[in-house]
């Protein structure tokens, strides 16, 4: 089996691999075929609420069918996979795949809303918004977790596939798109330009705050070179003796579930980081690799826009006493992702697991509690710009710069 590390939607990592070794040619057999793989895929790895007690069933259904063309393969595996009732697990062609790998790699065109950033509301069936990445169109417009889109350039959302609202989000740099966006009962519309973007997955800044040298680090997406950024910031502040660390993961989507083990072992030895519950209760523990580059005390900034691989690394810091969280509760995006890839190249990207902190705590829809509760009144928020960040007018920023000078005061 051809094997490689993949970012997963909603969550993060896993492996994926090919379902099956057929070579793909254009015949109803083929097509068949494909049908038949991505079925097997969710008998053997696919993992949710809706167990799938009548799969059999459907797979009898379904394989009595001729498919003359490789849409109609493709609508078939659509409609199989509504009946998990998991949005997340999903058909992508090898266009929609092309994409998705793209912006994991933090490189691409589009308004800074992309594939693990957005999900389905579970009441009105809408797309919302986990997180609008860091310096993007999205994000200077002011786009906001939990934001529901309504409408994509005046056609409404609730019908639309996950995947349909991704390709009508994406499009040529300099094209304009408006979104109707609903907050808290209010609608709105925001025009957006589609722009070639390219993430920066770490930033840093030395700050110096009562006498002291103060390492901050923002962590906007988990890239697949993010860790190795990552290490090289560490190694440069403490070059430049530094107190203790300011992590931001406010408003980090996430990615690789690799990258937030390999982050957790910048701070940890070989501390356990995460665990993932599979089929059957079965619990697969992850430890960090005991490549610790510092001891100092370290905070960490985190709030409803910290999603998946970010809130893996929160919790693991946190349930380890190795770091004190500040902000508000994380996303709650705590399910892990399977990228299998079938025969004729397209994948079905599926539920594979959910995610335990390292005391047992559950990440899916409870999200991570942070130590020290600090709220942002939504006037505040809709009147924020970037350029409030790390100012006194960030107040969750002023809590944990105090609550780091504390810890770094009690260092006997």
């Amino acid at each position: 089996m051809d094997m490689r590390r993949f970012l997963a939607s909603s969550s993060i990592l896993f492996l994926l691999a090919t379902a099956g070794a057929t070579s793909y040619a254009a015949s109803q057999s083929s097509h068949r075929q494909i049908v038949d793989e991505a079925w097997q895929v969710i008998n053997q790895e696919f993992v949710g609420a809706n167990n799938t007690s009548d799969w059999q069933q459907t797979r009898h259904e379904f394989l009595s069918r001729d498919y003359g063309s490789k849409k109609a393969a493709y609508d078939a595996i659509h409609a199989m996979l509504r009946k998990l009732n998991d949005p997340e697990t999903r058909l992508m062609d090898v266009k929609q795949l092309a994409s998705f790998e793209m912006e994991g790699n933090g490189k691409f065109v589009g308004v800074g809303l992309i594939d693990f950033a957005v999900e389905t509301d579970e009441k009105t069936k809408e797309p919302r918004i986990v997180t609008a990445i860091a310096d993007t169109p999205a994000a200077k417009a002011g786009l906001q977790p939990k934001d529901i889109i309504q409408a994509i350039d005046g056609v409404p959302t609730s019908g639309l596939t996950h995947d349909q609202v991704m390709i009508k989000l994406r499009g040529q740099a300099g094209t304009k798109v408006i979104l109707t966006v609903r907050r808290q009962g209010k609608t709105f519309d925001v025009p957006l330009l589609r722009e070639a973007i390219s993430v920066q997955p770490v930033r840093t800044k030395l700050l110096k705050e009562a006498d002291k040298k103060i390492g901050y680090i923002a962590l906007s997406q988990f890239t697949p070179d993010t860790s190795k950024l990552m290490r090289n910031a560490v190694k440069e502040l403490l070059a430049q003796n530094v107190n203790g660390f300011l992590m931001d993961l406010r408003n980090n989507p996430g990615g690789a579930l690799n990258v937030s083990t390999d982050i957790a072992s910048i701070f940890l030895n070989k501390e356990l980081v995460v665990a993932i519950r599979g089929r059957a209760g079965k619990l697969e523990q992850i430890r960090a690799s005991g490549s610790r580059l510092t001891d100092k005390p370290v905070v960490v900034l985190v709030n409803n826009g910290t999603a998946s691989a970010s809130e893996v690394l929160a919790g693991a810091l946190q349930d380890n006493r190795r770091a004190v969280l500040v902000g508000t509760v994380t996303s709650g995006r705590g399910l892990v992702h399977a990228g299998k890839e079938l025969s004729d190249r397209s994948m079905i990207l599926v539920t594979v697991g959910s995610l335990l902190t390292p005391q047992g705590s559950e990440i899916y829809r409870k999200g991570i509690k942070p130590d020290y509760v600090v709220e942002i009144p939504q006037a505040v928020l809709d009147k924020s710009t970037p350029a409030n960040i790390l100012t006194q007018k960030d107040t969750q920023y002023n809590q944990a710069i105090t609550v780091l000078i504390q810890n770094i005061y009690s260092i006997k």
